[in-house]
């Protein structure tokens, strides 16, 4: 896929769901993202990985818009993977593939916190059949767990679970700042 095409998908995703970014103006947007390569870039992996981003927000402090994976479900490119280095090296047998952790930082996102994970569901039903790891309290990680969440019953819900557990419904979604 190259830039265009990409832009193209951005422009169309952008129109269909005004819901997210009422407030925002295509053009300005497009104006960021021209001047951004290396964010296009990672916004291209999020769309490959079948993320689906969409800008969600504009944080006026800082000038930036805010692109979340808005795909319906977990993206299906980035499921089946257990929370971080650390966890993924205390598996000693059936080891995933990798680690959302460092598949994030290879794409150029963040995953999402529990606040941003809380905001998106504002925005849409997303997470009713998969689930998506959030970046977990330090507490909490020194512990051997990390977070997730997902919507069912018309409701958020944000679990725990080992962070070296891995399951085929669970994957990530990530944020970028342009």
């Amino acid at each position: 896929m190259d830039t265009q095409d990409l832009l193209s998908i951005l422009r169309m995703r952008f129109e269909k769901h005004k819901t997210r970014h009422p407030n925002l103006n295509w053009e300005e947007v497009l104006k960021k993202l021209e001047a951004s390569p290396d964010k296009l870039s990672s916004l291209q992996k999020m769309e490959e990985t079948g993320g689906e981003p969409d800008v969600v927000d504009f944080d006026k402090k800082t000038g930036e818009y805010i692109f979340f994976d808005c795909s319906p479900e977990s993206p299906k490119e980035r499921r089946s993977w257990c929370y971080d280095k650390e966890a993924l090296d205390k598996r000693k047998e059936n080891k995933p593939k990798d680690n959302v952790m460092d598949v994030a930082k290879s794409i150029g996102i963040e995953i999402l916190s529990e606040a941003d994970y809380r905001f998106l569901q504002t925005l849409g039903e997303f997470d009713q059949k998969t689930s998506s790891w959030l970046q977990t309290p330090e507490n909490i990680r020194k512990l051997g767990g990390a977070i997730f969440g997902d919507f069912r019953y018309g409701t958020v819900f944000i679990y725990h679970n080992g962070a070296d557990s891995y399951y085929a419904a669970r994957g990530f979604r990530g944020k970028l700042r342009i």
